[in-house]
């Protein structure tokens, strides 16, 4: 998880799930508490599925929310 992916590619990463912010890497204090959870949810379950996806080139994982 990553909120640089440019820079997570230019030093080999081979898995990347975008993640919001520096400072709130998993969260945006201006959501509502239930819509930030949600948006964690659904962040670090694409990251344990890109653990469990076979890849053969450096992929960044898309995110929905």
């Amino acid at each position: 998880m990553c909120n640089l992916t440019n820079i997570a590619k230019t030093v080999g990463g081979n898995r990347m799930v975008p993640t919001v912010s520096v400072p709130y890497p998993l969260g945006n204090p201006q959501l509502q508490p239930k819509d930030e959870w949600a948006l964690r949810l659904h962040r670090v379950g694409v990251a344990l599925d890109a653990l469990e996806t076979n890849v053969t080139e450096q992929t960044i994982f898309p995110v929905k929310i």
